[in-house]
């Protein structure tokens, strides 16, 4: 939980910058990089958990975020997709 902490504060703080590059907001680079780690640290057991369990208010207000900004998704997706896919793949999460 506190790594998910970490991130959403780091999301939070992209919501007052404009659109660029992920060289330009290392705050992208941070939240992907704590993203990242999880997948990269989680058992596939604990990641079917976390699957099941509901959405916290945090996470419910990240996604809205990361709805709300195109360019900044897309920025944090490219980043995370290739190590949470794979892990997801492997882990039996995705077809």
């Amino acid at each position: 939980m506190k790594k998910f902490n970490c991130f959403f504060v780091s999301a939070c703080a992209l919501m007052f910058v404009g659109p660029a590059s992920a060289q330009d907001y290392p705050m992208v680079d941070m939240a992907a990089n704590n993203m990242i780690q999880k997948y990269q640290n989680a058992t596939c057991e604990q990641l079917w958990m976390q699957k099941e369990e509901p959405k916290t208010a945090q996470q419910q207000e990240m996604i809205q975020f990361l709805k709300s900004d195109p360019q900044i998704r897309t920025l944090f997706i490219d980043k995370v997709a290739p190590t949470v896919v794979n892990k997801m793949f492997d882990c039996g999460l995705i077809p």
